[in-house]
């Protein structure tokens, strides 16, 4: 059998971005896309129900729905059903992303310096921009600084859906780019929602959160030592004292979110040297990605968009009055631009400095579309909008409809980007699954070993 063409980018993987990594990892992060993309195109369904049933002549019901209180008011428990899907159901989404950036810096880009500068610096540069813009286009209105958080998000579910939407063959490296991207761009949103989001910190609440967190994550790191590969005994007490944790946290006057993310950063993760199966079987991050994974993107998320993108716009009138709010112009332009301004200058600046360059097999017009999917905030939007604004007001409208309006155009400009360049990305995907020496391993993850 004649051996594959080498590919264009097969050279020492420390001069070279975006890396591929091992073919592991590549095929748990494909797996994990295609998870999120059934759950993004759930999203967007539910969020256009949510805005049509809330501009119908029913939309007294939708409101009624949304704003319905249930819970036990003397542990701060009693929210509406929006409430509980921003506290709580979020909660398991931000466990996830906690889980990931472990992963991340385990067995990931983050693990080494080398393959974790760049992405760390495009997500920096992709807050950095979009909120200077949105600062520089409201000007002096102190009532609208407090938004400034909102276009620095990353929605990874509605991203993917775009891709999926579009029939993209977007190539390995630049997948595993954008989620890595996104993971980071998260950990920076939640550590401004627990910074400028908090008004008021309860101590002795917060003190018994950390407490529990840190028992969450001694029986955790002992699961495997105690319950060996039993797939349901560390969920019998991991799964109440994550809960305990929960509702401490939202106890303290912290956001609750932040508790998912604590919580997932302290399950272990194993670092598997070779691309082969472990025998050792899943460990406990797997099994945890493996449950929650689909409860996330399938139901927590998209519930949470139904409550939270549903706007009365007030009709045509209303909806040009928040389209020329400067609240609107700025958000609309920090994520459509900022978003790939910020993302595409980080990553030349530092590929400059450090002397890196881009793989041979793609161009900066493809950074340029990663740069426009990661202008999809939606959800952290979404969620930092309802932190900025009270609910009700002109503002709080306006912001989430600048959201909605700018994640539906920038994924239009990704997927113009995008689909341009797609036949080119359908012949690097076809090289990258070539296996000539019939190893189960895709000959390009060997030859990078080899050169590296």
């Amino acid at each position: 059998m004649p051996k594959p063409t080498p590919h264009p980018a097969h050279s020492p993987r420390q001069s070279v971005f975006p890396g591929r990594g091992s073919y592991r990892e590549a095929a748990r992060i494909g797996e994990v896309l295609r998870k999120e993309t059934v759950g993004g195109m759930l999203l967007v369904a539910l969020a256009a129900i949510a805005i049509v049933w809330a501009n119908s002549p029913w939309a007294a019901s939708y409101f009624a729905v949304r704003d319905f209180r249930i819970g036990y008011a003397p542990w701060h428990l009693e929210l509406s059903l929006g409430g509980w899907a921003a506290d709580g159901l979020l909660a398991i989404f931000f466990f996830l992303v906690g889980l990931e950036l472990k992963r991340e810096f385990v067995a990931g880009d983050l693990r080494q310096i080398r393959t974790a500068v760049v992405p760390i610096a495009a997500a920096v540069g992709g807050v950095a921009v979009p909120a200077l813009i949105y600062l520089a286009v409201i000007g002096n209105d102190p009532g609208l600084r407090g938004g400034w958080a909102i276009p620095t998000a990353t929605d990874i579910a509605f991203a993917v859906a775009v891709l999926a939407l579009i029939g993209s063959h977007l190539p390995s490296p630049l997948r595993i780019f954008l989620l890595t991207l996104a993971v980071v761009d998260d950990l920076i949103a939640i550590g401004i929602i627990a910074l400028f989001y908090t008004d008021t910190i309860d101590l002795l609440p917060l003190l018994f959160a950390l407490v529990t967190i840190i028992v969450y994550g001694l029986i955790a790191q002992l699961s495997r030592r105690f319950f060996g590969l039993h797939p349901a005994a560390p969920w019998l007490i991991l799964l109440p004292v994550g809960l305990v944790a929960w509702a401490f946290m939202h106890a303290s006057g912290i956001h609750a979110t932040i508790a998912g993310v604590l919580l997932g950063f302290t399950i272990p993760v194993l670092h598997h040297k070779s691309d082969r199966a472990d025998s050792a079987g899943p460990g406990l991050a797997e099994q945890f990605e493996h449950r929650f994974r689909p409860l996330s993107a399938g139901f927590a998320v998209p519930l949470f968009a139904f409550f939270s993108a549903g706007v009365a716009v007030g009709g045509l009138d209303g909806f040009a009055s928040a389209l020329t709010d400067p609240l609107t112009v700025g958000i609309v332009a920090a994520l459509v631009l900022g978003k790939p301004i910020g993302i595409l200058t980080t990553t030349w600046l530092v590929s400059k400095t450090l002397r890196i360059r881009l793989d041979l097999a793609l161009r900066w017009v493809d950074l340029t579309g990663v740069g426009l999917l990661a202008g999809i905030g939606f959800t952290v939007s979404l969620l930092v909008a309802e932190l900025s604004f009270a609910p009700g007001s002109p503002e709080y409208d306006h912001a989430k409809v600048a959201v909605l309006a700018a994640s539906i155009i920038a994924a239009g400009l990704a997927a113009i980007v995008l689909t341009v360049r797609n036949r080119g990305y359908r012949r690097i995907s076809e090289q990258d699954t070539i296996d000539a020496d019939g190893d189960g391993i895709p000959d390009v993850y060997q030859q990078a070993d080899a050169g590296h």
